[in-house]
Order: C-alpha cells, then sequence, then structure tokens
C-alpha cells in the first residue's frame, strides 16, 4: 500500500495530505491508501489540486461508483457534478447546505461521501465545518445510548417536499426542485450505523432530514433529538476548513455530518462538487 504523507487536523477527525496530484489517473496502491485514509480519518483535505472536472470524476471513482443526487441540478457543463455557487449579488438567503446535515440520508441508499474542489473563493468566510459521528457515538451519555441503540429514525427529503418546504429566500445559483410529494415519503434508517470498511458505528441522523424516532410522534422525538443535536455537534467533535484555491475535500457520508458557513455576503463562492454511491445502511 502506497504511504502518504499525513497530518492530522484534530486528534480524531480529518488528516491533511500532501505529495498527491490527483490531476493523473490513480494506481491501485495510491488508491487503497485513499480509500484507508478515508475510512480512519473521515475527511481529507489535499492542498494544490485544482482538478478539472475530468480528474475530478476520476478521483471520485476511487471511492465508489459516480452518483447523481436527486433535486439539485447538475452544473451545465457535466451531469455528474454540482456547481456549488453563490453569486456576489445572493445576499440574506439561505445557502445550500446551511445547516448541519448527512447528505439525503433520506434515500434508500445514501451517498458513501462526496468531493468539493474549490475553484472561485470570498477573501474570507464560507468556510466549511464536519463533525465525526463515531466520536459522537462513543461518548453519547448512557440514558441517550439507550434510548437510540438498535432503534431507527424517520427520515424524509423535507426541503424538497410539501409538508416541510422552507420558506425562507433560497438561492437561485442552485437550482433546486421543491414541492414534491415524493420527497416526504418516510424511510427508516438505523440511528446507529456501521462502517462497511472500518466497521466502526456511529450515529445517523441530522437536522435536515430526520423528522422523528421511529415509533414516536414528532412532538415527543423533538426534546429528545435536540439534545442528540447538541451532543452530535460538540466543538471537540469538529474541525473547520478555511479554504484555499485549489483545496480538494474528500468526506465520508456515513460517519460525518457537514455544515457550510454563509458568512461572506458580496463575494462570489463556487466550488465542484462529486458524490460516490452508497450502501444500505446497517445498523450497530
Amino acid at each position: 500500500m502506497a504511504d502518504l504523507a499525513s497530518e492530522p487536523v484534530t486528534p480524531r477527525l480529518g488528516s491533511r495530505l500532501t505529495g498527491i496530484d490527483l490531476k493523473h489517473p490513480v494506481d491501485d496502491a495510491l488508491a487503497q491508501a485513499l480509500r484507508r485514509a478515508l475510512a480512519d480519518r473521515l475527511v481529507l483535505f489535499l492542498p494544490n489540486q485544482f482538478l478539472d472536472m475530468a480528474a475530478l470524476k476520476r478521483a471520485t471513482e476511487v471511492f465508489g461508483p459516480l452518483f447523481r443526487v436527486p433535486y439539485i441540478a447538475p452544473s451545465a457543463e457535466d451531469p455528474d457534478v454540482v456547481a456549488v455557487l453563490k453569486e456576489a449579488d445572493e445576499q440574506r438567503i439561505s445557502t445550500f447546505g446551511g445547516d448541519w446535515h448527512s447528505d439525503f440520508s433520506f434515500l434508500e441508499r445514501p451517498p458513501g461521501g462526496s468531493l468539493l474542489q474549490a475553484v472561485d473563493l470570498p477573501p474570507v468566510g464560507g468556510d466549511t465545518l464536519w463533525a465525526d459521528q463515531a466520536t459522537a457515538w462513543d461518548t453519547l451519555p448512557d440514558d441517550l445510548r439507550a434510548l437510540v441503540n438498535g432503534r431507527r429514525a424517520i427520515q424524509t427529503g423535507a426541503p424538497y417536499g410539501v409538508r416541510h418546504a422552507p420558506t425562507v429566500a433560497t438561492s437561485r445559483s442552485i437550482k433546486i426542485a421543491r414541492g414534491d410529494p415524493e420527497a416526504d415519503r418516510e424511510i427508516a434508517h438505523p440511528m446507529v450505523r456501521l462502517h462497511p470498511v472500518s466497521g466502526r458505528a456511529a450515529l445517523f441522523l441530522n437536522p435536515i432530514y430526520t423528522i422523528r424516532l421511529d415509533g414516536m410522534s414528532e412532538e415527543e422525538s423533538a426534546p429528545i433529538l435536540s439534545r442528540l443535536y447538541a451532543h452530535m455537534t460538540r466543538p471537540e467533535f469538529c474541525c473547520r476548513h478555511r479554504w484555499q484555491p485549489g483545496d480538494l475535500v474528500i468526506w465520508d457520508n456515513r460517519m460525518t455530518l457537514h455544515f457550510a458557513v454563509n458568512d461572506y455576503d458580496g463575494h462570489r463562492r463556487l466550488l465542484w462538487r462529486t458524490t460516490f454511491a452508497g450502501e444500505l445502511p446497517v445498523a450497530a
């Protein structure tokens, strides 16, 4: 297996990898090392990549088949790439990914993870945060642990449906389908899931797509979910990335939450995002 030059970002979450150029095809040894690093550290930060869309897609396929996410229109240039864009004149709006979430957790097979390539950045702001849900599970208080262990959470595509559709202004630069009754369909996933490579267990719920605990109403679930979210996003479980030109970030969607910080009104921000497929969540 290839040796990676790796520096931890926090004690348990995130690694900065250097000495890698993903503009070229990835050989088997490097691919194995990258997959192992992602399973171990959950978020990988690779500076100075400057990948075009073709190279970004090749890098994505190291981790799994390309996955076209629903409800979000792809870029005009490539159907496998989403342009995560907010223009300078879009101000005082809700931004894409602007709350803690795991991408599309309401799907039967949620994505395994995603890649983001920085293209245009504000001079400051527009950071992204990740939260380690394996450590969140390992440190969960005993009473909450007893409540969620072996239980399922009900997920829906709330932002894209009818019942919980957002009422705030949203970006025009990312075309998002709204008002689809099918997005309100409920699906139950384990609240604690196993990683298919590392075998670690992690909490698997989030404020955007989780509406209640299985067997409980939304009202009954609300105080429990509130306590869980407060624990899941504690600062000691998180890392924060200040984007630089050329940065590429790869994260595991099964074991982390992430949050796009919307603090750069008046400046353009564009990142290209690809996603790789995941599997049916397996309960711990």
